[in-house]
């Protein structure tokens, strides 16, 4: 397979990253795919780390899922062992046997427990995940010089076309703290859950019980509202661990000093990871914002927004310029939500185009045309029924997709 050029909704370089105290990264080949490049990232965590995550719901998640889903209540974590280019997954028991040989090899190599490493794979369903490989790669992990984000973040990509990474911060007390993010995503992107691999680093010392709270918080207003092909991964893992490094009175409850801050600096990194994996959609040409009002509740006003954000006639007309509302009106009614056709109003950019179960009499259509020939798309639709209203990111439906999965195993 032949890899993509770089998404034209890519950023134009990589962030400057801050190191995380407590944090080492590094990465080795274990060369689970014919290609020359670094495919397995060791992450290494001072011991007092404390791990929160949201999983896949996928039923049929990967082995490296319920392994993950096995060790979260236990809040603690030494290590982080990421695979690209198999997602092991659907591998049945020797999967399962890999996740196990790769904790238990990580575990004795740092002297912690195996439930204290996490495990990640993406890439093809179907193949057992080789120990050898994994075993000589992490052999090779552990001697390897420290590296940076890029180069751990270029580690887990498969289909990707750029390196993703984002950087928040928030002040506690009298410490301010960092927050680094990588993720990986660009295809099998919907959103019930995680839909990719993301990994999160802070130094602030936060509770596992409250980080939990505050990851799946976050989660459902951005890694929950993105959608590139409406296709749930079996491996969809998002971790985050926090060092306590930055030295601040650990937050262990929404009440406490700080806690705000840090949720709304979790919820700004997970946005920006969600919004650089919708940058990366394949093929993808336009991201594309959708916010619906009106609703009857958020949930539903959620359910409508993924309904138009999925439609491929939707995607397919925005990657055409078209600015074919009908298909907007089609996708809100078989969203299987409370809508009223005469109460309905749709815009794209800043002109409203059809309100009241009609088109606008006598609307321009230039200013619409001009807003679909840009990178950055809006369709904003109210239904008039309540105050229900959600946000969800996607971006349009290209040839590019087809050329890139038709032939992802070659």
């Amino acid at each position: 397979m032949t890899q993509p050029a770089r998404s034209p909704l890519a950023p134009e370089g990589f962030p400057d990253l801050p190191a995380i105290a407590g944090v080492t990264l590094r990465v080795a080949r274990a060369r689970y795919k014919a290609w020359d490049r670094c495919d397995l990232t060791f992450v290494t965590l001072d011991p007092g780390t404390t791990a929160a995550g949201v999983l896949t719901r996928s039923k049929c998640p990967s082995p490296e899922v319920e392994w993950c889903r096995a060790a979260l209540p236990l809040g603690i974590a030494r290590a982080l062992v990421v695979n690209a280019g198999n997602s092991n997954a659907f591998t049945g028991n020797r999967g399962r046997a890999a996740v196990e040989a790769i904790a238990a090899r990580a575990a004795a190599h740092l002297g912690c427990q195996p439930s204290d490493v996490f495990v990640a794979s993406t890439g093809v369903i179907g193949v057992p995940l080789p120990i050898d490989k994994a075993e000589a790669g992490l052999d090779a992990a552990f001697t390897a010089q420290a590296c940076g984000w890029k180069d751990a973040a270029a580690t887990i990509m498969t289909t990707d076309t750029f390196e993703k990474a984002a950087v928040t911060r928030a002040v506690i007390g009298d410490r301010t703290v960092s927050f680094v993010g990588i993720v990986k995503g660009s295809g099998m992107i919907a959103p019930d859950m995680a839909t990719m691999l993301g990994f999160i680093f802070t130094d602030a010392a936060i509770e596992p019980g409250l980080l939990q709270a505050m990851l799946s918080a976050a989660n459902r207003a951005t890694f929950s509202a993105i959608t590139v092909d409406s296709d749930t991964s079996t491996s969809d893992t998002v971790l985050a661990f926090a060092t306590g490094k930055a030295g601040n009175a650990p937050i262990a409850s929404f009440d406490d000093a700080g806690a705000d801050a840090v949720q709304a600096a979790l919820t700004d990194m997970c946005r920006q990871l969600a919004h650089l994996v919708v940058r990366d959609g394949e093929g993808a040409s336009k991201f594309i914002e959708i916010t619906v009002t009106g609703a009857e509740s958020d949930d539903s006003a959620h359910r409508i927004a993924l309904s138009i954000a999925n439609s491929p006639l939707v995607k397919t007309a925005i990657a055409g310029e078209d600015a074919n509302w009908g298909r907007v009106v089609m996708a809100v009614g078989k969203a299987g939500e409370p809508a009223e056709r005469d109460k309905l109003s749709i815009r794209f950019g800043a002109t409203q185009v059809a309100t009241g179960g009609l088109a606008v009499e006598g609307y321009d259509e230039a200013p619409v045309a001009a807003h679909l020939k840009g990178k950055e798309i809006e369709i904003g639709v109210d239904l008039g029924l309540g105050d229900g209203r959600a946000t969800v990111w996607t971006c349009d439906l290209t040839h590019g997709y087809i050329s890139i999965n038709a032939d992802y195993r070659s």
